[in-house]
């Protein structure tokens, strides 16, 4: 268990007026593709990004997104966006009908992707962070927990397929201590 590293992006805004909370929007990301241990996601959620640094960051030059909290290979979470402010993480999205996911959600990117399984303790870290969320935000629900593919679907292929749902959701049923601090 780690406290949670408060870093501040500012790739958000207000949400707007009136809109509940009551999604998690789950992703994958890991930058370069397939490397998990660098700067370049927090670079990346900064707006520092340098494109020049590896062929696949081309595409990111003067691109504004961030998400609420990370969740690094070993459990470490980091948090960029207050959870009350709207993150830029959802993009071009849906959920049972209602459009733009980043009004009512929260953003979690795990440092993953396809081809590696994500790590025992992202399991748990992620599963005591929704936990955390779902009491501050009774109108979170198990059910209300989905991968970016849901809201984006052909789009978005993550948390992808080395995330497993069914896992996830027996660690997150065993959560009972919730001390971890989000702002």
């Amino acid at each position: 268990m780690h406290p949670i590293h408060f870093v501040h992006s500012t790739n958000h805004d207000a949400r707007p007026e009136g809109k509940t909370i009551d999604l998690i929007v789950l992703h994958a990301i890991s930058l370069p593709p397939g490397e998990f241990g660098s700067r370049y996601i927090e670079d990346l959620f900064l707006g520092v990004i340098d494109p020049s640094a590896h062929p696949s960051f081309k595409d990111l030059r003067d691109m504004c997104v961030s998400a609420h909290f990370v969740v690094d290979r070993s459990g470490h979470i980091s948090q960029f966006v207050p959870v009350k402010r709207r993150a830029w993480h959802a993009g071009e999205s849906e959920w049972q009908d209602r459009p733009c996911c980043n009004d009512y959600s929260i953003g979690i990117e795990m440092i993953g992707d396809e081809e590696k399984p994500f790590t025992h303790v992202q399991y748990r870290e992620t599963s005591r962070l929704c936990r955390v969320l779902m009491q501050r935000f009774p109108d979170i629900g198990r059910d209300r927990i989905v991968g970016h593919s849901d809201v984006a679907p052909g789009r978005k292929w993550d948390p992808g397929r080395q995330w497993d749902w069914s896992r996830f959701r027996r660690c997150l049923a065993r959560i009972r201590h919730l001390d971890i601090e989000v702002v």
